[in-house]
């Protein structure tokens, strides 16, 4: 036969597919309805013979692809059953509830809970967002995340992230013991430099301070220094003030630009980065659900299920709705062997009937889950 003749014998097969597919759908809903649904565990076990049964009397060059056809069409079968039985577990209610009590503008002043002291670079993302904030400093991000669940202030931003050097894994690992809620994100370009005493000398320093991420992010300039020893400390603008208080010619800072009329520093060496092209993502979180209007990024923490395919199953339910996925991160579970909590950032307009459709499968996808917002990023 011709390549025509086959693609229209293929169409037709489509067809009857389709029809085959809708009569499934409506005879499954019906079964729900009238309340004569096996209970979950006897319908795995048969969908598990079913597959079996379909393994043993097919052809060899058809068996690798029909456990995926088979689980794609059976989650499907389970997603329209809840559909038509209305099953809700609120969180679609919650998102709309938010949207409306939500004011259209974010707000120009708050209490603003940051880490470190003033020169840091969470400082100037809060600035960023905010025309008048009323800063406080808390030495740690859990510090921090501690100040919005009590009500200390109403706000707080935590970096999360940094193109050159990656997550700020601390703060994804205590977000797993906190409630909160993202509101709003930004991106921050990040200028270090090295910050000494005025007088000092380049060829002088023995020691450089600075925050973890920053020695990082500036690791080929700091590879080229001779003989000198490299001090984390918990912020870059901590490590300004430490040079400040120290008296010594010997030590030095990767701080920003500020940092030196802050504590009365100079430039040895301006802009020593690895890349120029270097940003860091820092979240604003809050204690209530706030969406913003604009709101096109969605943030969840989940537990998957310890079983085969169940982040595929995840993943395969982003596909089918039609949501990009625009971050992933995992981090492992305490107490827990090779378990893992899953981040995801979602590209999706709050206001997408799909994003609704998620909300109400999380349930039935996941072991447990957190949604931490939905919101619009400031660049």
């Amino acid at each position: 036969m011709g390549s025509s003749v086959l693609k229209d014998r293929i169409d037709e097969i489509d067809e009857q597919i389709v029809k085959l597919f809708t009569e499934r759908l409506s005879l499954s809903n019906e079964i729900s309805k009238n309340g004569d649904s096996d209970a979950p565990v006897i319908e795995q076990k048969h969908e598990k013979e079913k597959l079996s049964s379909f393994m043993e009397n097919a052809p060899g060059s058809v068996k690798e692809y029909l456990p995926m056809m088979y689980s794609l069409l059976t989650e499907l079968d389970r997603t329209s059953r809840r559909r038509s039985l209305g099953n809700s577990n609120g969180l679609a209610e919650r998102i709309t509830a938010a949207i409306n009590e939500t004011p259209s503008i974010f707000p120009s002043s708050a209490r603003v809970a940051c880490q470190g002291i003033e020169g840091a670079n969470s400082h100037f993302a809060c600035d960023k967002l905010f025309r008048n904030a009323n800063i406080m400093f808390f030495s740690t991000f859990d510090a921090v995340f501690t100040a919005i669940e009590k009500g200390i202030c109403r706000y707080g931003v935590i970096p999360v992230e940094n193109s050159t050097a990656g997550s700020v894994n601390k703060v994804y690992d205590l977000m797993m013991g906190h409630n909160f809620s993202i509101v709003k994100s930004i991106r921050l370009k990040i200028d270090h430099n090295l910050l000494a005493l005025p007088g000092s000398r380049i060829e002088d320093i023995k020691e450089i301070y600075s925050h973890e991420q920053a020695i990082s992010q500036c690791s080929e300039y700091l590879g080229s220094l001779k003989g000198v020893k490299i001090i984390p400390c918990e912020n870059t603008a901590v490590a300004a003030k430490l040079v400040a208080e120290s008296k010594r010619n010997d030590m030095a800072a990767l701080a920003s630009r500020p940092c030196i009329d802050y504590y009365g520093l100079e430039c040895l060496s301006a802009s020593v980065q690895n890349s120029d092209n270097n940003y860091t993502r820092f979240i604003c979180i809050s204690n209530r659900l706030e969406i913003y209007p604009g709101a096109d990024r969605t943030s969840i923490m989940f537990i998957l299920p310890h079983s085969f395919g169940s982040l595929y199953r995840f993943i395969s339910k982003l596909y089918t709705l039609g949501i990009n996925l625009n971050k992933v991160e995992s981090r492992p579970l305490p107490g827990r062997e090779f378990e893992f909590m899953f981040y995801f950032d979602l590209d999706i307009p709050v206001y997408s009937p799909q994003l609704l459709q998620l909300a109400e499968e999380l349930p039935y996808i996941c072991e447990s889950y957190q949604y931490l917002g939905s919101y619009s990023e400031v660049i």
